[in-house]
């Protein structure tokens, strides 16, 4: 293949020949796969080698049936799958900070960017921590593939134990985090191994189904949403060409057009702190019984993905005259790298992760939650409009991006939900 010796700059330094052959080898057992669509339309056309051999609904397919694809099988298989020769599984030590840097590496390496390779996500250890160590998090679900001869990081899937309700059935699923492998094997195949071996791992718990979104469209969307974003910062996001920019603005008018409050509105409205957990969790019960497809959280995960913490979570509380808490919002962070700019070498972007109002609008809240993130030094506020997030993004002058996010249950089916708002799930990545 061409493409070998290109590939194999990958792995620094082989100590000799025969190891680098070795190597190039194993590359070659990742038969090059094609891209995965972006478009219901192009999906149809699209030939999923490895979705097909799984137990996901086929695309077209429609059911008014509840329960799982597969049922589950008497025992798993105990020993991991096979990878080609010169690559090995290991399960990362996120305890070390070694290891918790070389998993950094790869991911702000390698995890997807925009499309321009302009603007490269920025993981910092404390996200990865609250993003994969959440209550009951499993070791064994981190699951790496190294390079034998240097042991260097080439691919990473999680999965961490969450309580999710489709429809009336609630269960223990497998939710599945930053996928990602190396860029020069991108195209070869690792990742269906890599999904193989963290399902065989999960399975080895007794959990059989999983929930995950991707931005490409596999067999089959549960539900599918769009990103909307408002400009914090409209000089630097349009200094950098930041996407999803109202096209029809010098930056004199985008200045004005997205100028905000200096101050919050809502009485009552401050950070969340430990006393405010029970609370919290009480209004997230309430306010999440509407949707379809729902967390179903204990105190101690709102506590986990909740709590604020720094350059990670953000959540505020509106507190009542008698002390009950009313509302709740929450945002996470997402920090990218700016590349190649003579200025600028960060975005900050706060995504709406949680909202429960039984006393305030939501526009009211949410425009409060915007100027508090604006003060916080965030750059743009980006959420997804799913649950009651449409009554307020175009007032708040949010605008619709051309990027979606499509919804997955592995092992499950039951009725599509053709609205979004039917969706109370955010899953931060």
């Amino acid at each position: 293949s061409p493409s070998a010796p290109k590939d194999s700059r990958l792995f620094a330094t082989m100590d000799s020949k025969k190891k680098q052959q070795e190597i190039q080898r194993a590359l070659h057992l990742f038969s090059p796969g094609p891209s995965l669509p972006r478009t219901l339309q192009q999906a149809e056309s699209h030939a999923y080698r490895f979705w097909d051999t799984q137990p996901v609904p086929r695309l077209g397919d429609k059911t008014a049936a509840h329960g799982p694809i597969a049922e589950g099988e008497v025992s798993v298989r105990e020993e991991p799958y096979s990878l080609p020769q010169g690559f090995s599984w290991d399960t990362p030590d996120l305890s070390s900070p070694t290891v918790l840097n070389e998993l950094r590496a790869l991911l702000n390496e390698n995890y997807r960017g925009e499309d321009d390779n302009t603007i490269r996500r920025d993981f910092s250890p404390e996200y990865l921590q609250w993003a994969l160590q959440p209550p009951n998090w499993q070791a064994q679900w981190h699951c790496a593939v190294r390079v034998d001869t240097n042991n260097k990081l080439v691919g990473f899937i999680a999965a961490v134990p969450a309580d999710v309700c489709a429809y009336e059935t609630q269960q223990r699923m497998a939710q599945v985090k930053l996928l990602c492998v190396h860029k020069k094997l991108r195209l070869k195949r690792m990742t269906p191994v890599l999904i193989r071996e963290l399902t065989r791992r999960v399975s080895r718990q007794g959990v059989r189904q999983a929930v995950y979104a991707a931005g490409v469209v596999l067999p089959t969307p549960l539900s599918s949403c769009r990103y909307w974003h408002r400009p914090l910062n409209p000089r630097k996001l349009m200094e950098v060409n930041y996407p999803g920019l109202r096209q029809n603005m010098n930056l004199q008018r985008a200045l004005k057009f997205n100028r905000l409050p200096a101050v919050t509105k809502t009485k009552g409205l401050r950070p969340m702190t430990e006393r405010d957990v029970a609370g919290t969790h009480s209004l997230l019960q309430t306010n999440g019984s509407k949707f379809q497809l729902r967390p179903v959280w204990s105190p101690q995960e709102v506590e986990h993905w909740l709590l604020p913490r720094e350059g990670v979570i953000d959540t505020y509380v509106v507190e009542g005259d008698g002390g009950a808490l009313t509302d709740v919002v929450s945002f996470y962070s997402v920090s990218s790298r700016v590349l190649n700019h003579p200025v600028h070498a960060d975005l900050r972007a706060a995504h709406l992760l949680h909202m429960a109002s039984s006393a305030t609008d939501l526009a009211d809240l949410m425009e409060d939650t915007v100027v508090l993130a604006k003060s916080k030094g965030f750059d743009v506020f980006s959420a997804l409009d799913v649950m009651d997030n449409r009554s307020f993004l175009d007032k708040l002058k949010f605008s619709v991006s051309d990027s979606s996010l499509h919804y997955y249950l592995y092992n499950w089916m039951c009725p599509s939900m053709t609205f979004v708002l039917q969706v109370g799930l955010v899953l931060p990545n």
